[in-house]
């Protein structure tokens, strides 16, 4: 059975955390193997075993999508759950139901490697090709990288949360804080920029998966170098530029090509912007003007937690569109899961993008289609419309799915956006005041916040006196208005499903990474009560509706964080 197959990979006891420290500039210097959960690696939780399936790049076959369905209902709890890197949870399992549920993914072609299935953590534009954004369509690069990933010996070894980000040029992945991105630009080249580098290494484009996998090699090497047990790029920040300089020469000898370049101009700390060296893509039409290209356009949205904006996504100059919808909360019934699944098959092209901010995509649909299609979805219960309160809220899994959260987080989330009030539509609604957008907001049923968003959001807390509303942002954030709160220490992912590892999928787990690093702008001075959704409404609505550059509070001591469940 393939549940048997699988072997925890082998690595050196850990050593004593100030030589680690010391070595390496480690910010968390890890002490243990991290506890992600995968297909053949279940997570206990309160409602039962969980399990988290990759889907490198989130595309999926509606063959491969109806597994999933038949799945949730005969072994889980009849729902299915994303996660914000774009994989698949099924919850409410029963232990011994694993093996019956390896079989079946495995049958359907969806563990191509045992050995490797937590290592193909893979997110990637899900809009690539579709639009007529973008520098290039990323499906190449993502079967490829997920092909060499499994035949790689070396990478068994990387933990469950290192993440490989693959962003057509637009800027929407690079934003998520990947260990490894690789972003496409103009003249056909691509820029590899590990997590934390001030310096891309450029690569050709027909070889960028290769160089992936030879940045994540070379990582597993540098750790075994200084005796760490590493389980993200980070935790490596003192041996940052080693590791960036060491891949360049790598990918000069595997590639043809390693040059060192900034990082683009609009990246950050945590991963680039737009493509380097070659300004924005320029669409039909138009030689040097902005058009179809870097940075989130009509069909992705900044504001709300980026990602594509629900509705109907136009491809110019075609006659066929896509449609894209989000999961309240990252849940789907199965109703909901088999009615994309009909969309795709009779509308669409035969196949489902699921995105890292928990929606989807269904590509091939008839421009003429599209419109009636989308209704149904919407007369399902999905979000279709960027305007929707919904967009950007996100939650943990909360009670009772997680043992740990103090409240149900899921229902209060709900319940706050049935409080809202007339004068807060900017803070729930559309791209806000001025167009300037909203912050995602983010429900965590404990401190370790399980799933949280990986950029500037607003967080709502349960703790022993209630919830606490604030505004957090990474670290090393350009926007002004927030506030430093410590160093980065995190190296987690997010997570929300109630499982150990980096992406939560809504459920609270073991094998959490404390996090210290985040900022925050601005803070409620007290908790609100659990079941006041009155006030609460009115806490997150003046939080959410607050933008880089809007009022300043003071920075507070920052919480230990897990990254377990939701990713």
């Amino acid at each position: 059975m393939l549940a048997a197959m699988v072997t925890p990979p082998s690595r050196p006891s850990a050593p004593d955390a100030a030589t680690v420290a010391d070595a390496t500039g480690c910010a968390v210097p890890r002490v243990r193997d991290d506890a992600c959960p995968g297909a053949l690696r279940l997570h206990t939780a309160a409602d039962g075993a969980l399990a988290r399936v990759r889907i490198p790049g989130g595309a999926l076959g509606a063959g491969q999508a109806e597994v999933f369905a038949e799945a949730a209902l005969r072994l889980g709890d009849g729902a299915l759950h994303l996660t914000s890197r774009g994989n698949l949870q099924l919850r409410g399992l029963r232990e011994e139901r694993g093996a019956e549920l390896a079989g079946m993914l495995g049958a359907a072609g969806l563990l191509p490697s045992a050995a490797h299935e937590r290592v193909r953590n893979i997110v990637a534009s899900p809009l690539s090709g579709l639009d007529g954004r973008g520098h290039r369509d990323l499906r190449l690069w993502r079967v490829e990288l997920d092909r060499l990933l499994c035949e790689s010996e070396a990478v068994r070894e990387l933990s469950g949360r290192f993440l490989f980000g693959l962003d057509d040029g637009r800027g929407d992945v690079a934003a998520l804080g990947a260990d490894v991105t690789l972003l496409a630009v103009r003249d056909g080249n691509a820029l590899l920029v590990p997590a934390g580098a001030t310096e891309a290494v450029r690569v050709p484009g027909e070889h960028a998966p290769l160089a992936a996998l030879t940045a994540a090699e070379t990582f597993l090497d540098l750790a075994r170098e200084h005796g760490v047990r590493a389980w993200r790029v980070t935790d490596l920040a003192g041996a940052g530029g080693t590791l960036v300089r060491r891949i360049a020469e790598r990918a000069r000898a595997a590639c043809g090509d390693g040059t060192l370049v900034p990082v683009p101009e609009h990246g950050t700390a945590h991963g680039p912007g737009p493509a380097h060296g070659a300004g924005p893509a320029h669409g039909p039409g138009s030689a040097a003007g902005p058009g179809p290209g870097t940075g989130p356009g009509p069909g992705t949205g900044a504001a709300g937690g980026g990602g594509p904006l629900p509705g109907v996504v136009a491809h110019p100059g075609t006659a066929t569109a896509a449609l894209s919808v989000l999961a309240p909360l990252g849940r789907l019934t199965v109703e909901q899961w088999r009615l994309l699944i009909r969309t795709a098959r009779e509308d669409g092209a035969g196949e489902l993008r699921v995105t890292p901010w928990r929606g989807v995509v269904v590509p091939g649909l008839a421009a003429g289609r599209a419109p009636r299609a989308l209704a149904a979805l919407a007369d399902a219960g999905l979000v279709t419309e960027p305007g929707s309160p919904w967009r950007g809220v996100g939650a943990c899994a909360g009670r009772p799915g997680c043992g740990k959260a103090l409240t149900d987080v899921r229902a209060d989330a709900a319940a706050t956006l049935g409080e809202r009030r007339p004068g807060q539509e900017d803070a729930w609604e559309g791209s806000g005041r001025d167009g300037g957008g909203v912050l995602p907001v983010y429900w965590s049923g404990c401190a370790r916040r399980c799933g949280h968003p990986h950029g500037t959001h607003v967080e709502v807390v349960a703790d022993v006196d209630g919830y606490h509303v604030s505004v957090v942002g990474p670290p090393h954030a350009g926007a002004s208005g927030v506030e430093a709160a410590g160093a980065a220490a995190s190296g987690a992912g997010t997570a929300g499903a109630g499982t150990p590892g980096t992406e939560a999928a809504h459920a609270g787990t073991p094998g959490a990474e404390p996090s210290v690093g985040r900022r925050a702008s601005e803070s409620r001075p007290g908790p609100v009560p659990f079941g006041d959704s009155a006030s609460l409404a009115a806490a997150v609505a003046a939080a959410r509706a607050v933008r880089p550059g809007g009022r300043r509070g003071s920075p507070r001591r920052p919480t230990p964080q897990t990254d377990t469940t939701t990713r």
